[in-house]
């Protein structure tokens, strides 16, 4: 791409990956009158963005790396049962990559990375506003998340937590609650259940039929979305950047965003982006309850989400390690249900459907990137994590931004993809 092209104002701009992130960036480009073409090599909401858990939180969206992280791992990593599993394998690239998110699960890194999620956190509610309001037709839902606990020492260190968020700048505003208080407010909380936080402000969405949506909407206002488009290559023309695919029928662009979740790292690896992502693996499944679900539920010491889902309750949770295109380990499941068990009750278990294990794209330091590569015209939006859908539109409002103005919007500072 020549130095001319890369400083003329866009035309047009390929996204590569239709989750919501991607589908995000595309229809806030075609508010600054971009025209947009998506590639996808699946199909709208085929991953992540359709089997999470739908939580539009901003009170967790948080680096992942912690020093309680760390300690769990250290001993649970070769557990099935654990929430955070690490198959035992010879596998270097791995290992490699959790030697260097083990180096930030520190107090210090954790804090550092908070002031970067800070003011996106703070604005990612009105993102999802302004789709909802211009022809996104499927709505969020305001709910208090409600997060049990068997003990009282473990709701103290969610507090610690919520006061850690809050005093980077994110608003959280939550109440402590007992168990007589829980069971009184959520159907699903057991006996086991001695001490509650519910924080408000929070909201949930049914994620697969939200994506679907933006992506009706990006085409209705003109875009185009080009299913089984697997992207080998983006390789630099006089006039601007072709998008190779490995099936033929390349097609070109003034500029390119990279929005391919767990794969990220494939295709920016020779555009200077160092910080590796790697598939943290998820596990959801959808389970009815004898009284509706009238809220997001959260078990913070099992790592376990309850989100309402088409009148039932949808079950997600997990962190596995593995090679993204694995087949579900049922063994996961079954750790969620018994980790899940003794907190929740009404839950037809066996009744379970729609079962799904997703990648999840991790980064090294447990942030996103988001912002230009080293390569002229090529753009980066990844590595978010468990938050993909809670930053997904936020992401591509201040990515459309800095596309069409070549300014970098200051509330991506910290998620440079060539940091």
């Amino acid at each position: 791409m020549s130095i001319e092209s890369a400083a003329r104002a866009p035309r047009e701009v390929v996204v590569v990956g239709a989750g919501i992130v991607g589908l995000s960036t595309a229809w806030f480009l075609q508010e600054r009158g971009i025209d947009v073409t998506v590639v996808e090599r699946d199909d709208v909401a085929a991953g992540s963005s359709w089997g999470n858990a739908g939580w539009v939180a901003p009170a967790y969206s948080i680096p992942l790396g912690e020093p309680g992280v760390l300690r769990e791992g250290l001993r649970t990593v070769l557990s099935r049962k654990a929430p955070l599993y690490v198959p035992p394998r010879v596998d270097p690239q791995l290992w490699a990559f959790l030697l260097q998110f083990a180096r930030h699960c520190t107090m210090s890194a954790w804090r550092r990375g908070m002031r970067g999620y800070a003011p996106v956190d703070q604005q990612c509610l009105d993102a999802f506003d302004t789709l909802t309001a211009n022809g996104v037709d499927v709505p969020t839902h305001e709910a208090p998340v409600t997060a049990v606990f068997r003990v009282n020492e473990e709701a103290i260190e969610q507090v610690e937590e919520l006061e850690h968020v809050n005093s980077a700048g994110v608003e959280v505003t939550y109440a402590r609650l007992t168990g007589d208080e829980v069971r009184r407010q959520v159907p699903q909380a057991g006996d086991q259940v001695t001490a509650g936080i519910q924080m408000y402000g929070q909201r949930y969405v049914d994620p697969g039929a939200f994506v679907r949506a933006l992506g009706d909407a990006v085409e209705a206002r003109g875009g185009t979305i080009r299913r089984g488009f697997d992207v080998a290559a983006v390789r630099d023309e006089s006039d601007g950047l072709r998008i190779v695919s490995s099936s033929g029928g390349d097609v070109r662009a003034d500029r390119v965003v990279l929005a391919t979740g767990t794969w990220l790292s494939e295709l920016a690896r020779d555009k200077g982006v160092r910080t590796r992502v790697q598939a943290g693996r998820g596990y959801s499944f959808t389970v009815p309850t004898d009284d509706p679900a009238l809220s997001p539920i959260k078990l913070p010491a099992q790592r376990v989400v309850c989100t309402p889902y088409q009148g039932q309750l949808r079950v997600a949770g997990s962190m596995e390690f593995r090679r993204a295109d694995e087949p579900l380990d049922q063994a996961r499941i079954r750790a969620i249900i018994e980790s899940a068990k003794p907190l929740l009750k009404g839950m037809h278990w066996n009744e379970r459907t729609d079962e799904w294990v997703g990648p999840r794209p991790v980064s090294t330091d447990g942030l996103p990137l988001i912002g230009a590569s080293d390569q002229p015209g090529v753009y980066i939006a990844g590595g978010h994590g468990m938050w993909g859908y809670t930053l997904g539109p936020i992401t591509g409002q201040l990515l459309a931004e800095e596309i069409t103005t070549g300014k970098r919007p200051e509330a991506l500072r910290a998620f440079s993809p060539t940091r």
